[in-house]
Protein backbone atom coordinates (compact mmCIF):
# COMPACT_ATOMS: atom_id res chain seq x y z
CA UNK A 1 0.00 0.00 0.00
CA UNK A 2 2.86 2.36 0.48
CA UNK A 3 4.20 2.21 -2.79
CA UNK A 4 0.83 2.80 -4.53
CA UNK A 5 0.83 5.91 -2.20
CA UNK A 6 4.18 6.97 -3.24
CA UNK A 7 3.49 6.57 -7.25
CA UNK A 8 0.25 8.26 -6.53
CA UNK A 9 2.30 11.17 -5.06
CA UNK A 10 4.42 11.15 -7.46
CA UNK A 11 2.50 11.47 -9.92
CA UNK A 12 0.11 14.56 -8.35
CA UNK A 13 3.57 16.32 -8.51
CA UNK A 14 4.16 16.09 -11.40
CA UNK A 15 1.34 16.93 -12.58
CA UNK A 16 1.89 20.52 -11.15
CA UNK A 17 5.01 20.66 -12.34
CA UNK A 18 3.54 20.47 -15.82
CA UNK A 19 0.98 23.10 -15.03
CA UNK A 20 3.55 25.61 -13.85
CA UNK A 21 5.78 24.97 -16.97
CA UNK A 22 3.37 25.41 -19.23
CA UNK A 23 2.06 28.63 -17.47
CA UNK A 24 5.36 30.16 -17.81
CA UNK A 25 6.16 29.54 -21.40
CA UNK A 26 2.65 31.25 -22.09
CA UNK A 27 4.20 34.39 -19.90
CA UNK A 28 7.17 34.53 -21.75
CA UNK A 29 5.10 34.39 -24.99
CA UNK A 30 2.76 37.17 -24.08
CA UNK A 31 5.89 39.41 -22.53
CA UNK A 32 7.08 39.68 -26.45
CA UNK A 33 4.47 41.21 -27.74
CA UNK A 34 5.02 43.58 -30.68
CA UNK A 35 5.26 46.75 -28.38
CA UNK A 36 8.41 45.65 -26.88
CA UNK A 37 10.23 44.99 -30.47
CA UNK A 38 8.70 48.55 -31.50
CA UNK A 39 10.86 50.21 -28.83
CA UNK A 40 13.82 47.97 -28.97
CA UNK A 41 13.97 49.23 -32.72
CA UNK A 42 13.28 52.82 -31.49
CA UNK A 43 16.35 52.62 -29.10
CA UNK A 44 18.26 51.49 -31.91
CA UNK A 45 17.68 54.30 -34.50
CA UNK A 46 17.91 56.64 -31.66
CA UNK A 47 21.61 55.64 -31.64
CA UNK A 48 22.34 55.34 -35.58
CA UNK A 49 24.86 58.05 -36.85
CA UNK A 50 22.57 60.41 -39.52
CA UNK A 51 24.45 63.44 -39.34
CA UNK A 52 27.59 64.54 -41.46
CA UNK A 53 29.67 65.32 -38.23
CA UNK A 54 28.74 61.71 -36.57
CA UNK A 55 30.08 59.96 -40.03
CA UNK A 56 32.84 62.59 -40.70
CA UNK A 57 35.50 60.46 -38.28
CA UNK A 58 34.43 57.29 -39.75
CA UNK A 59 35.19 58.15 -43.02
CA UNK A 60 38.46 59.73 -41.90
CA UNK A 61 39.56 56.80 -40.45
CA UNK A 62 38.41 54.83 -43.68
CA UNK A 63 40.60 57.48 -46.06
CA UNK A 64 43.52 57.62 -43.71
CA UNK A 65 43.35 53.68 -43.93
CA UNK A 66 43.13 53.43 -47.38
CA UNK A 67 46.10 55.94 -48.02
CA UNK A 68 48.35 52.99 -45.93
CA UNK A 69 47.18 50.10 -47.63
CA UNK A 70 48.03 52.42 -50.89
CA UNK A 71 51.46 53.09 -49.39
CA UNK A 72 52.22 49.44 -48.53
CA UNK A 73 51.24 48.18 -52.01
CA UNK A 74 53.60 50.78 -53.30
CA UNK A 75 56.06 49.52 -51.52
CA UNK A 76 55.50 46.10 -51.99
CA UNK A 77 55.15 46.84 -55.42
CA UNK A 78 58.96 48.54 -55.06
CA UNK A 79 59.89 45.71 -53.14
CA UNK A 80 59.19 42.63 -55.62
CA UNK A 81 60.31 44.64 -58.46
CA UNK A 82 63.87 44.90 -56.65
CA UNK A 83 63.65 41.29 -56.08
CA UNK A 84 62.83 40.55 -59.32
CA UNK A 85 66.00 42.27 -60.30
CA UNK A 86 68.27 40.49 -57.95
CA UNK A 87 66.54 37.05 -59.03
CA UNK A 88 67.51 37.57 -62.20
CA UNK A 89 71.06 38.75 -61.26
CA UNK A 90 71.79 35.70 -59.00
CA UNK A 91 70.35 33.70 -61.95
CA UNK A 92 72.69 35.20 -64.33
CA UNK A 93 75.79 34.46 -61.85
CA UNK A 94 74.94 30.93 -61.14
CA UNK A 95 74.94 30.53 -64.84
CA UNK A 96 78.56 31.96 -65.47
CA UNK A 97 79.60 29.96 -62.13
CA UNK A 98 78.75 26.98 -63.78
CA UNK A 99 79.61 27.57 -66.91
CA UNK A 100 83.10 28.22 -65.34
CA UNK A 101 82.94 25.24 -63.17
CA UNK A 102 82.62 23.06 -66.67
CA UNK A 103 85.45 25.07 -67.95
CA UNK A 104 87.18 24.50 -64.93
CA UNK A 105 86.16 20.44 -64.96
CA UNK A 106 87.17 20.39 -68.52
CA UNK A 107 91.33 21.68 -67.73
CA UNK A 108 91.37 19.50 -64.89
CA UNK A 109 90.50 16.55 -66.74
CA UNK A 110 93.02 17.82 -69.54
CA UNK A 111 95.58 18.18 -67.23
CA UNK A 112 94.72 14.85 -65.70
CA UNK A 113 95.07 12.80 -69.21
CA UNK A 114 98.52 15.20 -70.39
CA UNK A 115 99.95 14.06 -66.90
CA UNK A 116 99.02 10.47 -67.41
CA UNK A 117 99.91 10.55 -70.70
CA UNK A 118 103.54 11.94 -70.05
CA UNK A 119 104.42 9.43 -67.05
CA UNK A 120 103.15 6.66 -69.40
CA UNK A 121 105.41 8.07 -71.86
CA UNK A 122 108.39 7.79 -69.36
CA UNK A 123 107.66 4.24 -68.35
CA UNK A 124 107.97 3.43 -72.02
CA UNK A 125 111.26 5.44 -72.01
CA UNK A 126 112.55 3.15 -69.08
CA UNK A 127 110.70 0.25 -70.23
CA UNK A 128 112.41 0.24 -73.44
CA UNK A 129 116.12 1.53 -71.87
CA UNK A 130 118.93 -1.28 -71.72
CA UNK A 131 118.24 -3.06 -68.17
CA UNK A 132 122.02 -1.79 -66.87
CA UNK A 133 121.38 2.00 -68.10
CA UNK A 134 117.62 2.26 -66.64
CA UNK A 135 119.06 0.15 -63.52
CA UNK A 136 121.93 2.89 -62.64
CA UNK A 137 119.39 5.71 -63.21
CA UNK A 138 116.97 3.66 -61.26
CA UNK A 139 119.94 3.25 -58.77
CA UNK A 140 119.85 7.30 -58.09
CA UNK A 141 115.75 7.88 -58.07
CA UNK A 142 113.97 8.54 -54.72
CA UNK A 143 112.88 4.82 -53.64
CA UNK A 144 109.38 6.08 -53.98
CA UNK A 145 109.23 7.66 -57.50
CA UNK A 146 111.17 4.69 -58.72
CA UNK A 147 108.47 2.85 -57.28
CA UNK A 148 105.93 4.17 -59.29
CA UNK A 149 107.45 3.42 -62.63
CA UNK A 150 108.32 -0.09 -62.31
CA UNK A 151 104.91 -0.50 -60.39
CA UNK A 152 103.70 0.73 -63.80
CA UNK A 153 106.12 -1.37 -66.50
CA UNK A 154 105.36 -4.52 -67.55
CA UNK A 155 106.86 -7.50 -65.05
CA UNK A 156 109.63 -8.61 -67.50
CA UNK A 157 111.07 -4.99 -68.03
CA UNK A 158 110.44 -4.04 -64.09
CA UNK A 159 112.21 -7.53 -63.12
CA UNK A 160 115.03 -6.86 -65.38
CA UNK A 161 115.92 -3.46 -63.79
CA UNK A 162 115.27 -4.68 -60.51
CA UNK A 163 118.25 -7.26 -61.35
CA UNK A 164 120.33 -5.17 -61.90
CA UNK A 165 119.60 -2.80 -58.78
CA UNK A 166 122.34 -3.15 -55.91
CA UNK A 167 120.40 -5.34 -53.06
CA UNK A 168 119.53 -2.31 -50.81
CA UNK A 169 118.30 -0.68 -53.67
CA UNK A 170 116.14 -3.75 -54.73
CA UNK A 171 114.87 -3.96 -51.11
CA UNK A 172 113.76 -0.73 -50.42
CA UNK A 173 112.37 -0.36 -53.72
CA UNK A 174 110.58 -3.88 -53.25
CA UNK A 175 109.20 -2.45 -49.65
CA UNK A 176 107.41 0.22 -51.53
CA UNK A 177 105.83 -1.67 -53.80
CA UNK A 178 104.65 -4.27 -51.40
CA UNK A 179 103.49 -1.64 -49.20
CA UNK A 180 101.47 0.57 -51.88
CA UNK A 181 98.23 -0.68 -51.27
CA UNK A 182 98.71 -1.85 -47.84
CA UNK A 183 96.69 1.18 -45.95
CA UNK A 184 93.42 0.89 -48.93
CA UNK A 185 90.70 0.33 -46.90
CA UNK A 186 89.31 -3.46 -47.58
CA UNK A 187 85.78 -2.47 -46.56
Amino acid sequence: MRGSLAVIGGLLVASALVRIGGGAGEAFARENTPAAHTAAAESAEAQSCTSEEDIAPILAALNERDERIKKRETEIRTRMQALSVVETEIDRKMSALVDAEEKLRSTLSLADSAAEDDLTRLTDVYAAMKPKQASALFEEMDPDFAAGFLARMRSDAAASIMAGLSPRAAYTISVVLAGRNAEVPKN
